[in-house]
Formats: structure tokens, C-alpha cells, sequence
């Protein structure tokens, strides 16, 4: 009997995967603003030493809007061009995430931190092992 149920098929997978992680990255914000000594170091513009300022939110947008970019992407995207995009993207995020946890952080933050490191890795694994199907062109 098998667990999981799975055809192979990354370009089916990977951008589920990547909505996984986009999701735990927003709720993970969303639950550091119940926090009220977040939420007023958020409203004061320091949180832990970082100057929120409009350009750190700028390079944080820059940041967020990789794994979002990649639901798309690594759907639509051509075998090669796709392997290479999910390898690079999970690299940055995933190097990004593992960075904030050595930061430290609250209980929920490194309960959400593993689900999106765990992520970012089988993300990286499957874009490395990744190889084209010789029946189905480059789908696989």
C-alpha cells in the first residue's frame, strides 16, 4: 500500500510546493503580528536591530516575490529553464530562511521555519534530480 500517490511529474508538483511554501511564509507573518511586542516593534519601524525602512520592505518584496513567481514559472516554463529557475530560487529562499533561524525566533517561527526549509530542500532535490522523460519530451 502506498502512502503517497505521485506520477512523477514535477511540473505538476513543484509550483504546489511552491504555494505550499508561499503560505507558510505568510501565515508565519501573520502569526508574529498576534504577538504585541512584534506588533509594536513593527509599528516603531525597529524589529530586532533592522531599520524598517521603504527600501528594506523593497528588497523583502524582492525576496517574497521569488517563490511567489515560481508557481507560475516552474509550470510554464521549458525543462531546462525550469530545472535551473526551481535549483536557484529554492538555493535563495531556502539559503534566506536557514539564514533567519539562526537570528533566533519565537516558538510558531521555527514550527513554520522547518516546514519552509523542508520545503525549499525536497524543492532543490527535485530540481537536481530532475532529468527528461524520454516518452514525454521534457514534462517530467
Amino acid at each position: 500500500m502506498n502512502m503517497i500517490e505521485w506520477d512523477g511529474n514535477r511540473k505538476g508538483l513543484l509550483p504546489l510546493l511552491w504555494v505550499f511554501l508561499t503560505v507558510n511564509y505568510i501565515y508565519c507573518d501573520v502569526f508574529t503580528l498576534h504577538l504585541a511586542k512584534y506588533l509594536e516593534a513593527f509599528l516603531s519601524g525597529d524589529v530586532g536591530g533592522m531599520h524598517i525602512t521603504e527600501e528594506f520592505l523593497l528588497v523583502f518584496a524582492f525576496i517574497m516575490q521569488i517563490p511567489m513567481i515560481m508557481i507560475p514559472l516552474s509550470r510554464l516554463l521549458s525543462y531546462k529553464l525550469n530545472k535551473y529557475a526551481n535549483i536557484i530560487a529554492g538555493v535563495i529562499t531556502t539559503g534566506v530562511q536557514t539564514y533567519t533561524v539562526f537570528m533566533g525566533g519565537t516558538l510558531h517561527y521555527m514550527f513554520f521555519s522547518f516546514f519552509e526549509i523542508s520545503t525549499g530542500l525536497i524543492i532543490i532535490y527535485l530540481a537536481i534530480s530532475w532529468k527528461p522523460s524520454a516518452i514525454e519530451g521534457e514534462t517530467t
